[in-house]
């Protein structure tokens, strides 16, 4: 043990005695935070600015106007006729609502009319805004249907709806979504980088190689498993650190609404860096050069990085390749992760934990064998 410790100490100090290596993984991991960022960061509530053309000068089309700006997130604006095109095509109002000059009668009458919407931004903007907008209008055209024509007893029930005594209370609910999908972003690029760490931690068992090191070592009392150990350990530090620091960067500086616990986060990924350093290790015990390992790393990395929905939705993709992504260690993390976010407790996860223990396995045995079944050491450690 003693021997693996010393070995892994030196990989470490040789590793990030070069300030490009300090950067390549501890910095680069934090690019995930920032991308998630981008991708999911602005998607905020906006303000929907609506402008108002009142030619009805009425009661009714006042209370209308003052009803439409106690929503939420609508900000209204009165503005003439000349002014709506240019203001609408500026994009300075989202929409614009044109009281024509009839409109109260028509709505005391029981035959809403003379009132439309004008916008440049399509049913997604209007559709809001019309939906209470219509509704309001039928509050007052049912009373004018009571009422059936009597313009006192319709004042008397317009003015009891004005200053009804009961009141309606909004409470906000806070939105999860964002917050999980930024989680799920980052942990989705986190996932890249550190197969690509571990990639670059194990290539150094070629590099050494081919430099002739590791057989230097090997006239020495370490053994070719010792050297490997180490390198195994080199990894999960790395990749451990890695880890430490992004989940506390999300939680203390970028403040992120995890919705799960730092503990079984980093619990989860920690197992992907046990999966990512046998992939790594599997990929060396096939490799006969360096080049041969950075052409397995181009087909792997990436390509199923991308399968498993590390950089959108797998939802999005089509069934065919969803069910690929099912056969990939990347998916299962992410699954389990965002099964954690959704309020699954970890113990109704141990079928995920399974899988995930499961594929690290597979690829260490497949490593081992391979490193085992070939006995000259000229080719493989």
């Amino acid at each position: 043990m003693k021997d693996v410790l010393w070995l892994a100490r030196n990989t470490l100090s040789k590793t990030f005695r070069k300030k490009r290596n300090v950067l390549l993984y501890i910095g680069l991991p934090f690019i995930s935070i920032f991308i998630a960022f981008l991708v999911y960061g602005g998607s905020g509530v906006k303000a929907l600015h609506v402008g108002i053309v009142d030619k009805d000068h009425s009661q009714i089309a006042a209370d209308t106007v003052h009803f439409l700006s106690g929503l939420d997130n609508v900000k209204t604006a009165a503005i003439s006729q000349s002014e709506m095109k240019s203001q609408l095509a500026d994009g300075k109002l989202d929409c614009a609502i044109i009281f024509e000059k009839g409109f109260a009668a028509s709505v005391r009458s029981g035959n809403p009319a003379h009132i439309r919407m004008a916008s440049i931004k399509g049913a997604e903007v209007t559709k809001f805004v019309q939906s209470y907008l219509y509704q309001y209008i039928d509050h007052i055209e049912s009373i004018s249907k009571v009422s059936s024509g009597n313009e006192q007893t319709f004042q008397t029930m317009y003015d009891e709806f004005q200053n009804a005594s009961y009141k309606v209370k909004t409470i906000h609910l806070q939105d999860l979504s964002q917050s999980s999908d930024l989680t799920y972003q980052t942990m989705g690029v986190l996932i890249l980088f550190m197969l690509m760490s571990a990639f670059s931690l194990s290539e150094l068992i070629l590099a050494e190689r081919e430099n002739r090191t590791y057989f230097r070592l090997l006239s020495s009392p370490v053994s070719a498993g010792k050297y490997v150990l180490s390198n195994v350990l080199c990894n999960l530090i790395v990749m451990a650190v890695q880890i430490a620091l992004i989940t506390a960067a999300m939680k203390y500086v970028f403040h992120m609404t995890m919705n799960l616990s730092i503990w079984q986060l980093s619990a989860v990924m920690f197992l992907f860096a046990w999966i990512s350093t046998g992939i790594s290790l599997m990929m060396v015990s096939l490799s006969n050069s360096r080049s041969a390992f950075n052409s397995l790393q181009s087909l792997i990395a990436v390509p199923t990085c991308m399968l498993s929905g590390c950089f959108w939705p797998v939802e999005i993709m089509p069934k065919a390749l969803q069910k690929v992504s099912d056969f990939l260690p990347q998916r299962w993390t992410l699954e389990t992760l965002d099964k954690l976010q959704t309020g699954h407790p970890l113990s109704s996860l141990y079928l995920n934990i399974l899988i995930l223990i499961a594929f690290a396995l597979c690829f260490f045995l497949f490593a081992i064998y391979q490193f085992s079944r070939n006995r000259n050491t000229r080719n493989f450690v």
